[in-house]
């Protein structure tokens, strides 16, 4: 089992140090959960913090073997604004992970794709007005973050029948930066190009890639991820979507040669470690 940089107590007093001070900061929390801060207020992109796929597959053809050891217990949270989920698969939103966080800041507020919102009212029992709803283009803010959808392909752009997105990544913009959070997704054309505008400071993207005997939905691979994220104008990548699950992972080392090649700047993270952008 790989042991996070921080855990529980040490990851959350971490976490209390850098809200004290001003500034944009990150943590990975493994698979595609990350923790922004920003002047004190805190969102959650994609968390995936219980083991409910490894208890729901255990039995299984695909078992989902846990690599990593789990940062925080989510009922730890107890201040978090806003959270997002990308699309419908359990490890962007995960029941067991998203019902204690609202018990423990029950001001929470779960920004979602549109499409999903019947979906997700099932899966969490919540209201169906609760979620924030957004949409390729659409944006919300929530707690200083301005949040904009962007399309994702998981593994291709996928809409209901009203033309909305089901999957989605998100543009999160506070103060002077800009991170891109992609959600699961493969390459689409036009991809780069819609992403430029956003002139992501931090672009978090998966490097798993898409393998068929997995019999899962693909993803980027580290080469993939690299050239996008220079292609995109990106200032920095940060590979995300590895080392959860033993059947569905894949090493950053090909990251990081083409980022090397490519003159793009990256940064790996140990689950649990925080990035801070040193223009604070």
């Amino acid at each position: 089992m790989i042991e996070p940089a921080l855990r529980d107590e040490a990851f959350l007093a971490d976490v209390r140090a850098a809200r004290a001070r001003p500034g944009f900061r990150l943590w990975w929390l493994g698979q595609s959960g990350f923790l922004l801060q920003w002047e004190g207020s805190h969102l959650l992109l994609d968390p995936y913090l219980s083991d409910s796929l490894t208890r729901k597959y255990a039995a299984t053809g695909k078992p989902h073997v846990r690599m990593t050891a789990r940062v925080v217990a989510p009922e730890a949270l107890g201040f978090i604004a806003a959270a997002t989920s990308s699309h419908n698969h359990t490890d962007h939103l995960d029941a067991e992970t998203l019902l204690p966080l609202l018990r423990a800041s029950p001001a929470m507020r779960l920004v979602i794709p549109e499409a999903n919102r019947a979906f997700v009212a099932e899966r969490l029992g919540c209201d169906p007005a609760f979620p924030i709803g957004l949409d390729d283009g659409a944006t919300v803010e929530v707690a200083g973050f301005a949040i904009t959808g962007v399309p994702a392909a998981h593994e291709t752009v996928e809409r209901d029948e009203a033309g909305r997105c089901r999957f989605l990544g998100y543009v999160v913009r506070c103060g002077r930066w800009s991170v891109y959070h992609s959600g699961d997704t493969v390459l689409y054309d036009g991809m780069a190009e819609g992403l430029r505008s956003f002139a992501p400071d931090v672009a978090l993207l998966p490097i798993n890639g898409a393998k068929p005997e997995r019999r899962v939905a693909g993803n980027l691979d580290g080469r993939e991820a690299a050239q996008l994220a220079r292609d995109a104008g990106a200032g920095l990548v940060i590979p995300c979507h590895y080392e959860m699950f033993t059947f569905n992972t894949a090493a950053p080392d090909e990251f990081a040669a083409h980022a090397r090649r490519i003159g793009q700047r990256y940064r790996i993270l140990r689950c649990g470690e925080r990035y801070e952008h040193p223009g604070d």
